[in-house]
């Protein structure tokens, strides 16, 4: 009779615990998780390579360059450091001791990345409305990372890991970018068009998938009429 008892409430606790569609939602951030690891790191390294003048740069690129040629290069080789190391503090969230200072550095690349994502777009011979897209695109990147900052120092840990991935999610934006591009060229499609659309969809798709899917939500918790009373 114990025994039996004791299995209910643990399917009853089990069944509290399990949200409708929260297996689905798992699954699919590992597979975006993983998809993230295979691409980023290659395109982080590509950015790196370009970065330190070792491969030569796309013509719009390296027009950039020239106008910007120290923020530029910056913008280049912080980015790209961010691209690499953004899966391993995904990797690593579990271990303490390797996660917080490769959160760190991360943190501290998007920020760079982001900062001069501003002159670099502003700088750029692309359309208007795709130097618009890197613009939004480096503004939130920014948001994210130092709203995920601040989660974690108010220890909530949940809505912090929300918060990275979705940055995450932002920074692939580089990646589907350089994917389109490639495509773009080789399928001899209208380039300017195609470029345009790949700057605001290659992060926002990502980021809407994240929110999308994410248990936790990115928004700071509201306080109750009681901790309002007692602070």
């Amino acid at each position: 009779m114990t025994r039996n008892l004791a299995s209910r409430k643990l399917i009853t606790d089990q069944t509290k615990t399990a949200r409708p569609g929260e297996f689905v939602s798992r699954i699919l951030l590992v597979i975006a998780i993983c998809a993230l690891i295979s691409l980023a790191v290659p395109t982080g390294l590509i950015a790196l390579v370009e970065g330190v003048g070792a491969m030569p740069l796309p013509f719009n690129l390296h027009v950039v360059d020239e106008r910007l040629p120290g923020i530029f290069k910056l913008h280049m080789l912080a980015s790209g450091a961010a691209l690499v190391l953004i899966p391993l503090v995904i990797l690593a969230r579990n271990r303490r001791a390797w996660h917080r200072p490769l959160g760190r550095a991360t943190a501290v690349l998007v920020i760079v990345g982001a900062l001069t994502s501003f002159p670099v777009a502003y700088e750029s011979t692309s359309p208007f409305v795709a130097r618009l897209g890197f613009a939004a695109q480096g503004i939130t990147w920014l948001a994210l990372v130092i709203a995920g900052v601040a989660a974690i120092r108010r220890k909530e840990r949940a809505r912090h890991a929300t918060l990275m991935l979705a940055m995450a999610a932002v920074a692939s934006g580089a990646i589907w970018v350089r994917i389109t591009t490639a495509f773009a060229t080789s399928l001899d499609w209208p380039f300017n068009p195609v470029y345009s659309c790949a700057t605001w969809l290659g992060w926002l798709v990502p980021l809407a998938l994240v929110l999308a899917f994410s248990p936790v939500s990115i928004l700071p918790r509201r306080k109750t009429s009681r901790q309002a009373l007692a602070t």
